[in-house]
């Protein structure tokens, strides 16, 4: 029973992690990655949908974007989206290709989005000790319901804070990962 439990807890917190780079994708770098323009809409024939499923993102340089659309007229309100979204991008429109241009990062903004990485860190932080605190009080549940011995809960609580530590370790090696990025010029 306390092994299903692990594994319950061993996958919410695998899933934090993976929330977490998600969330860190969305910051930008001085290099381009399309993953920048993800979670922009646009409104495609009545609905809003994510930019990717309208159009098709390419880095054509280092600093550079290509986004072409699938649909010609699409083009303007794709264009549209970019601009109102919050990156602070001007795209730039030649014909059927918008090129979007990646201004270089000041030392403030790189400052301020490394707080921001932090921030998203300690997040995905008490989000796993969130996990590990509901994992311990279903075995605390156990224990009353005499399905699992006091010796058991100790071995059980200690090995769901050992996965807790690595869980914790990795978030610590995905945010110094994205702080070096954000600092490289």
């Amino acid at each position: 029973m306390s092994a299903e439990i692990k594994k319950d807890a061993n996958g919410r917190m695998d899933k934090s992690i993976e929330s977490l780079k998600t969330e860190l994708a969305k910051i930008r770098t001085g290099r381009a990655h399309p993953s920048l323009l993800e979670h922009i809409k646009v409104e495609y024939y009545g609905s809003e949908v994510p930019i990717s499923q309208a159009a098709n993102i390419t880095i054509e340089d280092p600093r550079t974007l290509a986004v072409t659309a699938w649909d010609k007229e699409l083009t303007g309100k794709i264009e549209k989206a970019i601009m109102k979204s919050d990156l602070g991008l001007n795209p730039m429109s030649a014909g059927t290709v918008i090129r979007v241009p990646l201004p270089a990062l000041t030392e403030q903004r790189r400052a301020d989005l490394t707080r921001v990485v932090q921030q998203e860190g300690e997040q995905a932080k008490v989000a796993i000790r969130n996990i590990r605190r509901d994992a311990n009080g279903q075995i605390k549940d156990m224990v009353k319901q005499k399905e699992l011995s006091e010796d058991d809960q100790r071995r059980a609580e200690t090995e769901i804070q050992q996965l807790t530590d690595e869980h914790v370790a990795r978030i610590d090696e995905v945010v110094a990962e994205k702080e070096k990025e954000l600092m490289e010029i």
